[in-house]
């Protein structure tokens, strides 16, 4: 998994390809860590992200549940397919703000 993360349009957009899976679920929440006391207006582009798995999708909803503890707000942009399948099998779609694009995402903030 790589993550990668920049600012953009006073948002923090932190980007993840790969799988997002039991191995690096961990590194994802510290990396969310870092950026969320910073701006807690985050956008999760997934648009290379290939593999989710519960304990990755465990990761996704941690960090929601942090940036709602810090007044900010979370939102998922670029869901591939696979992913997506995960997302609507555990109905989490429903406690996720989800765009198809990026600048859909930032322009909802």
């Amino acid at each position: 998994m790589e993550i990668t993360t920049s600012e953009r349009e006073g948002a923090v957009v932190i980007a993840i390809s790969g799988r997002l899976d039991a191995e690096h679920a961990e590194r994802l929440k510290t990396e969310f860590r870092k950026v969320v006391d910073q701006n807690p207006k985050i956008v999760f582009d997934l648009s290379g992200m290939d593999y989710l798995d519960s304990t990755g999708l465990g990761a996704i909803v941690f960090c929601l549940k942090s940036c709602n503890e810090h007044n900010g707000k979370l939102k998922l942009a670029c869901l591939a397919d696979k992913p997506r399948m995960i997302f609507e099998i555990t109905r989490a779609y429903r406690i996720f703000d989800i765009y198809d694009d990026l600048d859909q995402a930032l322009l909802s903030f």
